[in-house]
């Protein structure tokens, strides 16, 4: 297959997801491998995320069917709009297949290329290494984007151990990256030190494309005024939003008030249910018998929605199945878990859309 040129199809348009989005107050739900899973998603979007991403998803186990815990990072949630589908992978004609097959089976609003992964288990394959050789990651967006009608876009740290932020975005623009996302440390950096807002806001005034800010984003007043003082479209929220989306309401509607404890317990009740939904499925050699839905993954998300009450952190971080999660928060919840536990008619959503999230995001856009 050969490789797309710039002018093999036409630029973004001017109308697309992202142009609409932005046109919005808020915030966006970063990316983020153990975390940002449909059923935080869900949350984020209800509470008024700009959109959401998924965690990444390698395209070249997407292609050749070996990673099935894949069609668990791209899955939608029911009935689930404004969700971005970000892949990795240093392969333009496996990228451009995997954009396809993404599409097809998670049905994307836009679909992201993640240049600014550091863990070494992805070298070579994808992520921040290919910020040592920006001219294969401006091949890879075109390849993307030839395959596609939708928006792409992608999101890079400031180089490999240097920064190289301004010339590779300005490549990456060109290349017809619809969005880029910065975070401000490079791959060396990995997550130590302090996230550079300078250095993103040179990034958002060297480029004609809209460029989101990440890093260090705990709380509303940081996130509007690293927003104010870089120039950038708007910031990307991470680690901050684990156990709290009331930050993209806050973001959304300027209401930065948080819940009472009550209140926050009752969101972590819901976020064990829809893992509960979302991940119970029929066993493989029995589909009258279901898999049910661990908790163990949320362990280490619990605990972030009540920081004002140790006491119940020691439960919370134990709980196996969905019933341990009640019983650990019934000091704030004040009942027992009802009967038929778990129940969509609990969450209050129907099965097929959440009525929050639909009010949320409308069309498809």
């Amino acid at each position: 297959m050969a490789t797309p040129s710039a002018t093999d199809f036409p630029p973004t348009a001017t109308g697309g997801f992202y142009a609409r989005r932005l046109m919005r107050p808020g915030a966006v739900l970063a990316p983020m491998a153990g975390y940002s899973d449909a059923p935080m998603r869900q949350l984020a979007a209800e509470q008024g995320a700009l959109w959401t991403v998924s965690e990444m998803i390698s395209a070249r186990g997407l292609v050749l069917g070996s990673e099935q815990e894949s069609l668990h990072l791209g899955r939608p949630y029911p009935g689930e709009q404004g969700r971005v589908v970000q892949l990795f992978g240093a392969d333009p004609d496996v990228l451009a297949r995997a954009v396809a097959l993404s599409e097809a089976w998670f049905s994307p609003a836009a679909l992201d290329l993640n240049l600014g992964c550091p863990v070494p288990k992805v070298r070579g394959k994808g992520g921040a290494c290919l910020l040592q050789t920006p001219d294969v990651a401006y091949t890879l967006v075109r390849a993307m984007r030839a395959a596609t009608g939708l928006d792409v876009s992608a999101k890079i740290r400031l180089g490999w151990d240097e920064n190289r932020s301004v010339e590779i975005a300005q490549g990456l623009s060109e290349a017809g990256a619809a969005v880029i996302t910065v975070h401000g440390r490079t791959s060396a950096q990995r997550y130590t030190g302090e996230a550079d807002w300078d250095a993103i806001g040179r990034v958002a005034a060297a480029v004609p494309t809209p460029v989101i800010g990440s890093g260090d984003v705990l709380t509303p007043e940081q996130a509007r005024t690293r927003r104010r003082q870089s120039g950038v479209a708007a910031v990307m929220i991470g680690r901050g939003a684990v156990g709290n989306p009331w930050l993209f309401r806050a973001l959304a509607s300027g209401d930065d008030a948080l819940p009472s404890a009550p209140e926050r317990a009752q969101m972590a009740w819901r976020h064990a249910q829809l893992q509960h939904h979302f991940y119970t499925t029929p066993h493989r050699r029995d589909p009258a018998r279901l898999h049910v839905a661990s908790m163990r993954p949320l362990r280490k998300v619990l605990p972030r929605y009540l920081p004002d009450h140790p006491e119940l952190h020691p439960a919370l971080q134990q709980v196996e199945a969905l019933e341990d999660v009640h019983c650990a928060l019934t000091p704030l919840l004040g009942s027992p878990a009802p009967a038929g536990v778990g129940a969509f008619t609990d969450l209050g959503i129907s099965p097929r859309m959440p009525e929050r999230a639909n009010a949320y995001a409308g069309e498809q856009s």
